[in-house]
This record gives C-alpha cells, structure tokens and sequence, in this order.
C-alpha cells in the first residue's frame, strides 16, 4: 500500500513537471520567434548584419518545439504508466540536458570571438550608416534608439564616427541620437557645440549584463534543476512500475 502511495506520489509530480516542462518548451518558441520578428531592439541590430543570430533562433525555436513535445510524451508517459514513453523521455531530456551544459562551455570559451564578431558587426553599421539616401534600415532605426536611451555614441566611443563617410567628411556632424538635448533621433545634426556623448554603448550593453547577470544564471540553474528532477523522477517512475509488473506475475 505504502509502495502503490508512493507511485501516485511520483506520477503526479512527473505529471505536473512535464506540464511545466512543456509551458518551458512554449517560453523558448516564444523567444525564438521574438528574435526573428523584433525589429525594435539590440537583437534587431545583431540580427540584420549577421546570420549567426538568426541560426541561434531557429535552434531556439527548435530546442522549444522539442522541449513541448517532451512535456507531452512525460505528461502522456505518467498518466498511463508507459514504460516506453517514459524511457524515452528520459533519454531525450538527458539529451537536452548534456547539449545545454556543452552549449554553455562553447560560449564560455568562445566569449572573445563572440565579443569580436559583435563589435565587427556595430564598426559594419557604423560605416555604411547613411540616413541621407532614404534607405534607412530596422537596424539603424535600433541603434539610433539605443544611443539615445543609454546616451551613449559609438560602439567604443564617438571615436567610432568617424569611420563614417558623412561624419568624417561634414565637420560639426554627429548622429542626430549622439548629441545630448537633441529632439530629433534619427539622421545626421549638426552639434553646435553642444555635448556628444563620450561614452561607447559596449560598456551600456556590458553594465545591463552585468546587472542582471544573477537572473540570467538564476534562470539557467533553474531550468537545469528542473531537467534533473524530471530524470529523477521519470526513473524512479519507471522503477516502480517495473517492481509493480514483477510482482503481478504469478508464481507456482
């Protein structure tokens, strides 16, 4: 009795695991949507002047369609005691789980080269930035915005405009978002001695990292504590329902 407790116990915690599981799997599609559809932020930026990120969205949108199918197979596996589907599960989500802990060291590893192709990426917006043709993109739009909001200039500092055709050409020509007071945010102004800011916005981005770098890793041990509860629990399922089996068998 105390044994048939226990495995209710188990399946209805392996069933609610996977309910969250699967709303988990919903958030990562979500944002992997989000990426390929903003147009309003940093990511638009990265986005239009590299492939890289939209790669990283598909795999995201990928990892979230197979993370819901997993909390469908977990929830489907515990109602009816499947031992097939709970294998399964199991085996995917160990999967997962060693792919998210190899992903984490590449990065890790790789933050240089990251940093590299980013600040190649903000120096090639830079350059080619030219409001004055009418053929303005998403991403000079973004970056404007993101000037103006950090009140930042450049990608290192206002230095950076200078590789820029009409800035290195026109004297007294800044961005319209490097000039401080400024009402006008996208295109060229012209300063009139008033303040530009000094400030590259890599060290905005580096200060919002760091500012909430305890969610972000709060979020990555969670999640990871909660693919090994599910291996835990899924085994443990598994265990029981094979013990149950065993001793259905009739003995002579």
């Amino acid at each position: 009795m105390a044994s048939d407790g226990c495995m209710k116990v188990t399946k209805y915690f392996l069933f609610l695991f996977n309910l969250l599981f699967f709303i988990l799997g919903a958030v990562i599609l979500g944002c992997g949507i989000w990426i390929l559809v903003d147009k309003t932020s940093f990511i638009a930026v990265l986005q239009s002047a590299s492939s890289s990120l939209n790669i990283g969205a598909w795999v995201l949108i990928a990892v979230g369609a197979l993370t819901m199918v997993m909390g469908f197979l977990g929830c489907l596996g515990a109602v009816n005691e499947n031992r097939c589907l709970l294998g399964l599960y199991f085996s995917f989500l160990l999967i997962i789980l060693i792919a998210q802990v190899v992903a984490g060291v590449l990065i890790y590893f790789q933050r240089e080269a990251l940093k590299k192709e980013m600040t190649s990426i903000i120096d090639n917006l830079i350059v080619n930035y030219n409001y004055t043709d009418g053929k303005n993109t998403s991403a000079e739009t973004t970056w404007d915005y993101i000037q103006k909001n950090l009140k930042c200039c450049g990608w290192l500092s206002n230095k950076n405009w200078t590789s820029n055709h009409e800035v290195a050409n026109n004297t007294g020509i800044y961005p319209c978002s490097c000039i401080k007071d400024e009402q006008q945010m996208n295109g060229f102004c012209n300063d009139n001695n008033r303040t530009i800011y000094d400030i590259g916005c890599a060290e905005g981005v580096e200060s919002w990292l760091t500012n909430n770098l305890g969610i972000i890793l709060g979020v990555c041990v969670g999640v990871a504590v909660i693919e090994l509860l599910g291996l835990i629990l899924s085994m443990c399922l598994c265990r029981n329902i094979q013990s149950e089996d065993y001793t259905k068998v009739p003995k002579y």
